[in-house]
């Protein structure tokens, strides 16, 4: 039972810091339920189909500005107390956003999201893995892109039961609540080990843990790990090092499949896609089941993720998407050629675009974050991961529907992390490349 116990902290703990996701996926959700409120004028002017596009996409600039600052602040401050500055920024964003009186406003309060929303994709999978135990690490890993969808599917159920601006409120509630979570969090004892503070460690490891669990393995553990951080070469010749730049070179391309998928694009803009794809369900129902059948598959991959590994979900989610991706495209074609013919499978659009999700949220939704948190050694970990997330988040703002299929073969060498220790990270980028021979 007190294995059981000590596990369910870790959960409880992994659950709340995942809360910066799902206020992240609020942010990315939140165009798609009331891009036609903004543009009939509910605003008290209208938003112009230009206009629109800038809306939707400008907060991926803003997450782009912010992972340079975070990646200074994160390691000198802590994990914790960086969530927690990053807050007021998402407050303020939320609140130009119900006052705005014109549209350089809402660009203000897109902006300020970006910042503040955009820094969770770099601070909750570091902060979730480093609490994590090794059999649970997969699973509590994998919470943020849980959290995302869970987001999303609020500001979609929000944005069609409610008016532009109890909509906006609504997601606003969500940062004030986490202010008050993130303060119970415990600190990361990596972190706090890495500042040789270590009564602070086992206090962390206690309310990570349970007080009566026998912490001596964890402990040594860890501090094996961060001394061999700290033996490690300078930062910049650890850029130099085949293990570094494999595992920067591996995982910026899973990033970059994640947003060539077009996944963005589909979030920001579902209502309109399924108004254009005329499909035979209604706009809201087609848009509901999307956000309902993300947080499914992506629950379905948390559960599989430390029992299969990550690169056969990573693989079979690729494959599907490329085929569902095709068969889109060609409903299209015929959607432009036909109409008739495209009414008698009128199914077909709303049945791939559901599809297309679950299965990116099936592996190429979760699996890309946990990896980022999990390949790269201590000293080069946040600087890795900031550097990754700046080119994700611009491509984000132009995120095309394209087939992944020269993805499949990337992930064939992707490195196998389940149940992996921290120290041996290193030792599998080295290994699956064939130079740890």
């Amino acid at each position: 039972m007190e294995l059981e116990f000590h596990l369910l902290r870790q959960y409880g703990f992994g659950l709340l810091a995942a809360t910066g996701g799902v206020i992240l996926g609020t942010v990315i959700g939140w165009t798609s339920p009331i891009q036609h409120k903004l543009m009939d004028g509910d605003y008290g002017f209208a938003v112009s189909a230009d206009e629109m596009l800038w809306l939707a996409s400008i907060f991926t600039l803003g997450a782009a500005a912010v992972c340079l600052p975070v990646g200074f602040t994160i390691d000198i401050i802590g994990r914790r107390l960086t969530m927690l500055l990053c807050l007021p920024f998402v407050i303020l964003g939320w609140i130009c956003l119900a006052i705005a009186p014109n549209i350089f406003i809402i660009y203000l309060g897109r902006f300020s999201l970006g910042l503040g929303s955009g820094a969770f994709s770099i601070l909750t999978p570091i902060y979730t893995t480093e609490i994590a135990q090794t059999n649970v690490r997969g699973s509590l890993g994998a919470f943020f892109q849980m959290a995302v969808v869970l987001g999303i599917l609020f500001s979609f159920v929000a944005g069609f039961c409610l008016s532009i601006f109890y909509t906006t409120v609504a997601c606003g509630v969500l940062p004030c609540v986490s202010l008050i979570l993130f303060i119970v969090l415990p600190q990361s004892p990596q972190h706090l080990m890495m500042k040789d503070q270590m009564e602070k460690v086992q206090r962390s490891l206690q309310r990570l843990r349970g007080r009566d669990y026998d912490l001596k393995h964890d402990f040594v553990e860890i501090a094996i790990f961060i001394q061999q951080s700290k033996e490690n070469p300078p930062f910049c010749q650890s850029l130099r090092q085949p293990a570094t730049i494999r595992a920067l070179f591996y995982t910026i391309l899973l990033m970059l499949f994640q947003q060539f998928s077009g996944i963005s694009t589909i979030m920001f803009y579902t209502t309109d896609i399924f108004d254009k794809s005329k499909g035979g369900m209604s706009t809201r129902n087609a848009t509901l089941l999307v956000g309902i059948m993300q947080v499914i598959a992506t629950f379905i991959a948390i559960y599989l993720m430390d029992r299969v590994g990550r690169r056969i979900p990573l693989l079979i989610s690729s494959f599907l998407m490329g085929v569902i991706a095709a068969v889109i495209g060609l409903n299209f074609w015929i959607l432009e050629r036909n109409v008739e013919s495209a009414k008698q499978i009128s199914w077909l659009p709303n049945f791939c675009f559901c599809s297309y999700v679950v299965a990116f949220s099936f592996g190429l939704g979760p699996i890309p974050w946990l990896t980022m948190a999990e390949v790269f050694s201590q000293d080069v970990k946040v600087v890795g991961q900031c550097s990754i997330n700046i080119p994700d988040d611009l491509n984000g703002e132009e995120a095309p529907v394209i087939l992944v299929k020269t993805g499949n073969n990337m992930k064939l060498f992707r490195p196998e992390e389940k149940t992996t220790t921290f120290p041996k990270e290193t030792e599998l980028v080295l290994a699956c490349t064939g130079e740890g021979n």
